[in-house]
């Protein structure tokens, strides 16, 4: 969410924001003509081009600052939400750092199989076992980390592109800017979800192992199954 307070960011989002006002002024004269060449036939609707040229100018008054808001609240409100729930004030890079410190603490791997880190499961017996779970783990926690660092330029992506569709929407062709509303909430759903998830599993695997395993292995299908 830092990533849109940066000076070079609000130049790229700011200089989109004016191609998409230019786009919207075409496209409003367009549907004028357009207005004026079917009323002619009977078919016109001076009505629906207002209405069209008003959701126009919502669209490219708002596209750039909802989105961006959104996210932000989506960010802030996982932190609060797991707080809540787990009664912690703290986010999962902490309580996996906690867990990790914990394995560092024993000396050997037997004894870290039996500092209770490993939930579920007593004495692990095998260091391949362990170290599978311990790769298993640092997977989903790494994966779901580069996963939120990357979302924030996605979210610039979408921007950029959802200047293009400015053109069409106050001629009336609005299906594919609701579909670019629905990425940007599914992206802000996945940042929500997939975050919660794997803090979550981070909580449950001191006690239960292979429960905290398979929920932050969820974590990583959240973006899939939101498409």
């Amino acid at each position: 969410a830092d990533l849109f307070e940066m000076g070079w960011v609000q130049s790229i989002v700011l200089f989109f924001s004016y191609l998409a006002w230019a786009l919207y002024a075409t496209g409003l004269v367009v549907s004028a003509f357009e207005c004026g060449i079917e009323y002619q036939t009977g078919r016109g609707s001076v009505k629906e081009s207002a209405l069209n040229a008003i959701k126009g100018f919502m669209a490219v008054s708002l596209f750039t600052t909802v989105p961006v808001e959104l996210y932000k609240l989506c960010v802030s409100l996982q932190g609060s939400f797991t707080a809540g729930i787990t009664g912690l004030g703290t986010d999962f890079g902490t309580v996996a750092s906690e867990i990790m410190a914990s394995l560092q603490d024993a000396g050997t791997w037997e004894q870290a199989a039996s500092s209770g880190v490993l939930g579920g499961l007593g004495s692990i017996t095998s260091p391949i076992l362990m170290i599978f779970i311990l790769i298993m783990m640092g997977y989903a926690v790494i994966k779901v980390f580069f996963a939120n660092l990357k979302r924030g330029g996605i979210l610039l992506i979408q921007m950029s592109v959802g200047a293009l569709y400015m053109f069409s929407v106050p001629r009336g062709y609005t299906d594919g800017f609701v579909q670019w509303m629905r990425q940007v909430a599914a992206l802000c759903l996945t940042s929500f979800m997939q975050t919660t998830l794997l803090f979550l599993g981070l909580l449950t695997f001191p006690g239960n192992m292979l429960l905290g395993l398979g929920i932050m292995l969820a974590a990583n299908e959240v973006p899939r199954i939101a498409q």
